[in-house]
């Protein structure tokens, strides 16, 4: 059963991670994608979460890893279409995770017309670390974001540049799925996503929230 923790001892169980896709408008042109009009949603397991102090495995069966950093929200109460005004009474804390993507497997889909599940959902395709308290943070909307692979900056964000708030994100996917205690909202990454490789060392940062740190065996 996968796990994370709300500082300083709380666990959640987790349940279902919803992943937002295209959120920032800079990501969106180096992946020569369109601007969309609704929030672009994919789902990931319980058993993609991979907490620090594991190593992140490269699957056999890819040969193009990249990394996604984002924020995530910790969901603590079920939420069934409700109001982005209301989104912070069902959000417990933020944290930082990573989105990591097949992404040889994620064009072959795409190309095809089938679902990139497997890009997206494998083993360990969702590095992550505790969530600080929601109530604990009060500028949600201006943090900063950035990504260094062996202390070499990759990407580097502000969650203003977000195309869609927490608010909106929460509001959107509660009006299609019900979120419940223990599920988390990856809220997309800003550009600059890339490989990595066997022996690298990846270093999430978000502004207010910490750090995370995995190394790829």
């Amino acid at each position: 059963m996968a796990i994370v923790i709300l500082k300083p001892n709380t666990e959640f169980s987790v349940g279902k991670i919803v992943c937002v896709g295209r959120n920032y408008a800079e990501h969106i042109s180096e992946m020569s994608a369109e601007k969309p009009s609704d929030p672009v949603l994919f789902l990931k397991p319980s058993t993609a979460i991979l907490n620090e102090g594991q190593q992140i495995k490269i699957p056999s069966f890819s040969h193009e890893v990249h990394h996604e950093i984002e924020l995530a929200l910790l969901i603590s109460r079920e939420a069934k279409a409700i109001k982005a005004s209301d989104w912070t009474n069902y959000v417990t804390g933020a944290g930082i995770a990573l989105d990591l993507t097949l992404r040889d497997h994620q064009s072959a889909a795409k190309k095809k017309g089938l679902p990139w599940s497997v890009s997206k959902g494998f083993d360990g395709a969702c590095p992550i670390g505790s969530f600080v308290p929601l109530k604990d943070l009060n500028n949600i909307d201006e943090l900063k974001i950035e990504l260094y692979v062996n202390n070499k900056l990759r990407q580097a964000g502000n969650t203003n540049q977000m195309i869609f708030s927490p608010g909106k994100l929460v509001e959107y996917i509660s009006s299609i799925f019900t979120l419940e205690p223990g599920d988390i909202v990856l809220t997309g990454t800003p550009s600059g996503v890339g490989p990595i490789i066997k022996g690298d060392e990846i270093r999430g940062t978000i502004e207010n929230l910490g750090e995370i740190v995995f190394k790829v065996s």
